[in-house]
């Protein structure tokens, strides 16, 4: 059947309203609806999303084969060697840092990373003791875990969470299910004392009230705001520490004209405003160290502070220009539990970006 043709549309003389120079409107076809530029957006945060956690499962699947790459080191020789360290009743912190950053217990690949890390100067200026009840948040690959085990093995106590990896199918809870059975599987007699504390879901559990002298959070801020909030886990944290108890924070330092977070998921954080949080969490700044910052790190990698060492998250792309920056530049914030301890107040809450931003990198992929 052919088509009737439409009558031809009559022209009317332009009205006041509407001048005859008019530029004619955007037909309906052609404009973009409030939709569709929403289900845009949402297809490529569902994208992103998706890639992230292929990272994450990714950079689970390394440690786990590192961890036992490691595990084939332990010869009769090494682990005698061990049991002399676990065994030490260390004089102080300095003594023992000098035994153990030597020690071929160590990872290979692990002694590279102290002159960026300042493990000894770093512990001295935390307080850290080898009488001293220390939990230590996301382990990941164990490069802090290898010189907190045998500090404190004979007279305090490292404790760790630790998850199941039935109870959440998700990329981040598999990846700090995986990670930290891999790292207390690659060492036994080293690892054998940590206490192992339980934990469902992505919220960090530290043991009972009160039962904790220090909590280390090194380069692990992000992760805490990207996988369950900052805010409570810094409840948390409060709670399980003594009076007078150490809150030791090692972060990757955003630029300082960054005034709250605004992409946490590439590792950066302001320093200003970690210390509003920390603080309304009812905690004391009680001192800040230079110790691990870099005026190298330009801080504008696409990647992150992952794109730098040890990570290399470009592979060889600008892997020269990177390396000659080195490791992140970091914030070295010591907090305390008041003695006298006071109800917290509420922390603030992360700012809107900061809380959708939740395609974290992997939370130990800086080790």
């Amino acid at each position: 059947m052919a088509c009737t043709p439409s009558p031809a549309r009559r022209v009317e003389p332009p009205t006041a309203a509407q001048p005859a120079d008019a530029a004619p409107a955007r037909s309906e076809a052609t404009a973009p609806t409030a939709t569709s530029v929403e289900a845009d957006a949402a297809s490529a945060r569902a994208a992103e999303l998706a890639a992230n956690d292929a990272r994450i499962l990714a950079a689970a699947a390394e440690i786990e084969a590192k961890a036992a790459q490691a595990a084939t080191r332990w010869t009769p020789a090494l682990e005698q060697h061990a049991r002399k360290l676990m065994a030490t009743r260390w004089r102080s912190t300095g003594a023992a840092m000098k035994a153990i950053l030597g020690s071929p217990h160590r990872q290979p690949d692990s002694a590279s990373r102290d002159p960026w890390r300042h493990p000894a100067q770093t512990l001295a200026f935390f307080g850290i003791t080898p009488k001293m009840r220390v939990f230590e948040v996301g382990p990941g690959g164990g490069w802090w875990t290898e010189l907190l085990a045998p500090l404190l093995a004979a007279q305090g106590k490292l404790s760790i969470a630790t998850w199941d990896a039935r109870d959440d199918p998700s990329a981040r809870a598999q990846y700090r299910a995986r990670t930290s059975a891999a790292l207390l599987a690659s060492a036994p007699l080293l690892y054998g004392k940590i206490e192992r504390i339980p934990n469902v879901g992505l919220k960090f559990e530290m043991g009972p009230d009160a039962s904790l002298d220090a909590i280390m959070v090194m380069r692990m801020t992000q992760n805490m705001m990207l996988g369950g909030g900052l805010e409570p886990f810094l409840a948390e944290a409060y709670a399980a520490l003594v009076p007078g108890g150490i809150l030791a924070i090692e972060q990757h330092r955003a630029p300082a004209s960054m005034t709250t977070p605004q992409h946490p998921e590439l590792g950066y954080l302001p320093e200003g405003w970690l210390v509003e949080q920390v603080t309304a969490a009812g905690f004391e700044l009680v001192a800040r160290s230079e110790l691990n910052a870099n005026p190298k790190d330009t801080k504008d990698h696409p990647k992150g502070v992952w794109a730098l060492p040890p990570t290399f998250a470009d592979g060889d792309v600008d892997r020269a220009r990177y390396e000659a920056i080195g490791e992140s530049d970091r914030m070295t914030l010591k907090f305390m539990k008041p003695t006298a301890a006071a109800k917290p107040a509420s922390a603030t809450a992360p700012a809107d970006a900061a809380r959708s931003a939740s395609a974290a990198a992997p939370a130990s992929a800086a080790d």
